[in-house]
Formats: structure tokens, sequence, C-alpha cells
């Protein structure tokens, strides 16, 4: 197993879904982790409590990563707490999903705030640091969405879209100070809020899928902490899809 030792990871969006299972994979590998939360704060000490009395070092944090405020006390949090961010994923995301002709225009704009402006808020503040000690990894959550647009999400797609644009640029931007910029992109991913979908919905996604079944959030949680690690340190400004080869 690929080893975080001594690293320090900023998860946002971690108190359930996918960054729960990120925080907890990172941990898992030796990790200190900050589980930033929104308005969740029984789910993010259950994610805390998971990862404490696994042996690991983690701390939950609650902050609105969407405003410039919030993303910067939270970089400043982990850095009084550990000292340092190694690792920043940023992972905040929501969905309001509707045709283009039915969506409200604050529909598209918590969504874009969210996804997008969240995370270059926190890469902002986070790579003021790595650039001065030379090292670090940001890890962008996208979509497949993002890569080839889903109808009903012209707010999500677009927001999704901009994080792989935002991707690139900064890891051309930051590439020679050691710092690796890359995102990962889960296609049809099993969690709590897509496992009670009706089975008929299920099975018209599954032929969509060349390995005929979803993504776990382990998978996608594997995926990170792969680009996360020392093994990944010539990988900057790629998109990793964990899609079972839907979009291939």
């Amino acid at each position: 197993m690929t080893t975080l030792q001594e690293k320090v990871a900023v998860v946002t969006g971690a108190s359930r879904g996918i960054g729960r299972g990120i925080a907890i994979e990172l941990a898992k590998r030796g990790a200190s982790v900050v589980i930033n939360y929104h308005s969740s704060p029984d789910a993010a000490n259950e994610v805390l409590a998971a990862i404490t009395e696994a042996g690991g070092t983690a701390m939950a944090f609650q902050a609105d990563v969407s405003t410039e405020d919030g993303a910067n006390a939270l970089l400043k949090a982990a850095v009084d707490a550990y000292g340092k961010v190694d690792i920043l994923v940023n992972n905040a995301g929501t969905t309001r999903d509707n045709v283009i002709m039915m969506m409200k225009a604050d529909d598209f704009d918590t969504v874009l705030n969210t996804n997008l402006r969240s995370a270059w808020l926190c890469s902002k503040a986070a790579v003021r640091g790595m650039m001065r000690k030379r090292y670090g990894r940001v890890i962008n959550i996208t979509s497949v969405s993002g890569v080839s647009g889903q109808a009903g999400q012209t707010n999500y797609s677009a927001s999704k879209a901009g994080i792989i644009g935002l991707t690139k640029a900064l890891a051309r931007e930051v590439g020679t100070r050691n710092i690796t910029v890359n995102a990962v992109a889960p296609g049809f991913v099993l969690t709590d809020l897509t496992k009670d979908l009706p089975e008929d919905l299920i099975n018209q996604m599954i032929p969509l899928i060349p390995l005929g079944r979803w993504a776990t959030i382990e998978e996608v949680a594997y995926a990170v902490a792969f680009l996360a690690s020392d093994e990944a340190a010539c990988i900057t400004g790629q998109v990793l899809n964990v899609d079972g080869g839907m979009i291939m």
C-alpha cells in the first residue's frame, strides 16, 4: 500500500460520500487529515471517529469553502494544527439538476460557486505554502459530466469542466515548484445517495459501462491516494477517469 506517512491532507466536503471515503483512505495510509464540512457536523464527527478509532490522526473543521474567508480559514486551521499542508483534495460539491429552460440563475450560481469557486479558492490558499516548501499535491474531484456533458446538468457539467481547465492551468503554473495538480473524474458511483435509485434506472445505466458495474467509493479513493503519493511525482495536469470505461 502506498504510504502517506508524515503528510498532511485537507479534504473538502469530507463528511459523506466520496469525500468521506477519501479522508478515511488517506488517513489509513498515514496522512494526518483535516475533514472539512459545511453543514453536517454529526456526519463529520462520525468520519473523525472512524479515523481515530482505527489509529489515524484527524480533525474536523467547519467552513464554507465557496467563500474566500472560509477557504482561508480552513487552510490556516490545517497549518496551525499540523504545521503544513502537503495534499489538498478539492471535493466539495453539489447538484441542482434541471433542463436549462427551467433552471434558475441561483441554481447555476450555487453549483458553480460550490463546485468550481471553492476549488479555486482552496487551491489559492494552499499553493502559497506549497510553493514555499517546494512540494505539494492538489487533486480536484471532477466528473465524467465535466468531460462529456450530461443533459439536465448544464450548471454541474460546466462547473466540472471548469475544474478540468483549472487543473491543467494550475499544473502549468506550479510545476517548477514540485507541485502536481491532477483531477479524478468518477462515473456512476455507489453512495448513500445513489444506492436507493430505482432498479430500472440503474439497469439502464449498466450497459453504458464496459465493466458492467458502478464504481465504489473506495475505488475513487484509491485513485486519489495514488495521485497524492510520491509514486505519482511525474504525473501532473491529468484527468483520471474512474468510470469503468464509460467515456473512453
